[in-house]
């Protein structure tokens, strides 16, 4: 379930800081730094007018990319906080539905202590069952309205149906590098050389194929292949050379990924990629399921072994 926050009131903090331990002269430090600042943009030898603002935090400072928060699940869940939005997602059993429902009300309590609005238009459930015998599902109540379910969503930029295809989120990629394919002709129409219009292509067109592609790419659909391989041969034809494959996109994904995740000895997938005895391949995860075996996980023990031998 995807939660959407807004922030109406500047008190709480202090009063979290102080209940975490911490000492009362840098929590003044704070606010004083953080309102009533002069702000102005500068560019080149223009310089704009000041304004005083009193909101977030100015750019260039080490607090701005500073996000913390004190709300940890208390059951077997998952929070997943980014910015101001925050998933919870939770893997139901025998239909026992009390320990999602009770995460959903700690965190609707938890946003009212902390002076956070629920905005319930932007907040949604999506169910996943495939379960052959379903059932409904009684939607949660939080702050006297029922949350929507819907079936599809978009999560961080990636578009999740219930079913767990990607034809939508296929087609959303599809029109976004479209639109930019167009750019990328104009720029071939004012004769630049094919470096500058490749290095334009990676840019701004694979960075899009490529979003979250390790996600999402391993369990697409034959014709959601042939319709992002056109985009990628169309742009090779406006450049005149030959570029990556999707596939090959996707295999250089998943390498990067995954050796991150091997060298980082605190990422909670880390015991995923186990050497065997022989030290030259990765341990294979048994699977009963296509969708699984197609998974990211699997999917990169793969590419890294090849890439061993």
């Amino acid at each position: 379930m995807q939660f959407s926050t807004q922030h109406y009131h500047s008190s709480a903090p202090d009063r979290e800081a102080e209940s975490a331990g911490h000492q009362h002269l840098p929590l003044q430090l704070d606010p004083d730094f953080l309102t009533g600042r002069p702000q102005s943009v500068w560019i080149g030898n223009s310089t704009s007018s000041t304004t005083t603002l009193s909101t977030g935090a100015p750019q260039g400072c080490v607090l701005s990319p500073l996000l913390t928060h004190d709300c940890a699940a208390m059951h077997s869940l998952n929070h997943i906080k980014f910015a101001d939005d925050t998933t919870v997602v939770s893997l139901i059993s025998k239909n026992d539905e009390s320990a999602y429902r009770e995460e959903v009300q700690r965190l609707t309590a938890w946003c009212k202590a902390n002076n956070l609005f629920l905005n319930m238009e932007k907040t949604k459930e999506m169910v996943v069952d495939f379960r052959r015998a379903q059932s409904d599902h009684s939607p949660l109540n939080m702050d006297r309205s029922n949350v929507e379910i819907v079936k599809s969503t978009k999560f961080l930029g990636v578009y999740l149906v219930e079913d767990l295809t990607w034809s939508l989120n296929t087609s959303s990629i599809t029109k976004k590098a479209q639109q930019r394919l167009y750019f990328l002709q104009r720029l071939r129409k004012v004769h630049l050389p094919p470096p500058i219009l490749a290095t334009f292509y990676r840019g701004t067109i694979e960075s899009v194929l490529g979003s979250c592609i390790t996600a999402w790419f391993g369990n697409y659909t034959l014709l959601d292949c042939k319709t992002l391989q056109q985009i990628v041969r169309t742009a090779g034809k406006i450049i005149g050379v030959s570029l990556s494959s999707i596939t090959d996109i996707y295999s250089t994904h998943c390498i990067c990924k995954a050796n991150s995740i091997v060298d980082d000895h605190t990422h909670p997938s880390h015991t995923l990629f186990s050497l065997l005895p022989s030290g030259k391949r990765c341990r294979s995860i048994r699977t009963h399921t296509t969708r699984l075996l197609n998974s990211f996980f699997l999917q990169a023990i793969r590419c890294l072994n090849r890439e061993l031998n």
